[in-house]
């Protein structure tokens, strides 16, 4: 059954909103918790939460060779991705930063999408890709003040989103959004647990932030968000998806001026400026 058109145009501007809230909830958690234990109880929580989800629906459950590549897939966009996002927050970085960082996730897809997918990029959509990446460059020159590892492991992380993005629709295009989400979970929650383990001390020094941002963490962005942005690469082209990840930064430095009150000085919001005109080019049609 088809959803209605109205909810498939809101789709993405809920997605946008909701999977920048990950990056102010993620500033909370990871001052009441070493960051690999918090990603470590996301992934185990949600895995659970979602196994059950699937379960009830009777969702189909990837098998043989197809469940290998689910697991890949889990490992690089969520054990690769939020581990090193959590870890470069919380050695100091500015949750905002890191969705500025991010934000060069839909220039990554749109270099690797045509050789791998097939899909088509006009000449738009690379203008807009080039404006929107300088914007977002901008932004990031703006507010870097840490230090270099978590800069690196920013883009380590988004080299797991990226390169995850393009081998899910390359090789599961057609898994069920339910159970193929909880393995995504199901497999990360091991490997990180076990690198928490080996270099954290795990120690919750304030259990309310921490309860709350996991439940926010677990319930809108590892169950809703990740949901619909499986729902959306079977819709769309991975490029034009991408293309979201041009709008989160901006997002979510207005969620962190709101929740925070952090501020933006005059070379980041001009990067946000153009990374808002970059995703206008890409996804005109």
């Amino acid at each position: 059954m088809n959803a209605p058109k109205w909810v498939t145009s809101a789709v993405p501007a809920v997605f946008v909103v909701l999977w920048s809230s990950a990056f102010v909830a993620a500033v909370f958690g990871t001052g009441a918790a070493p960051p690999l234990l918090l990603t470590f109880a996301r992934f185990g929580v949600a895995g659970v939460l979602l196994t059950g989800i699937a379960l009830v629906s009777r969702s189909p459950w990837p098998r043989g060779r197809m469940l290998l590549h689910v697991a890949v897939v889990g490992l690089l966009m969520q054990a690769v991705q939020f581990g090193s996002f959590y870890t470069a927050i919380g050695q100091g970085l500015p949750g905002g930063v890191v969705a500025l960082v991010q934000g060069f996730n839909p220039v990554l897809i749109a270099l690797m999408a045509g050789g791998v997918l097939g899909e088509r990029i006009s000449r738009r959509q690379w203008l807009g890709f080039g404006v929107g990446a300088v914007g977002v460059g901008l932004a990031v020159v703006g507010e870097l003040s840490v230090s270099v590892s978590a800069v690196l492991l920013c883009f380590v992380g988004l080299l797991g989103l990226s390169i995850g993005t393009i081998y899910q629709k390359r090789f599961t295009p057609t898994t069920d959004v339910r159970s193929s989400t909880a393995v995504h979970f199901l497999v990360s929650a091991p490997v990180v647990g076990l690198l928490s383990t080996l270099l954290e001390d795990q120690r919750v020094t304030a259990w309310g932030p921490f309860g709350a941002a996991l439940a926010w963490i677990v319930l809108i962005n590892s169950v809703g968000t990740f949901l619909m942005l499986n729902w959306m690469l079977r819709k769309q082209a991975a490029s034009r998806v991408g293309t979201l990840f041009f709008l989160t930064p901006s997002c979510t430095a207005v969620l962190g001026w709101l929740i925070n009150g952090q501020t933006l000085n005059p070379l980041v919001i001009t990067g946000l400026a153009l990374g808002g005109v970059g995703v206008i080019l890409a996804v005109r049609r």
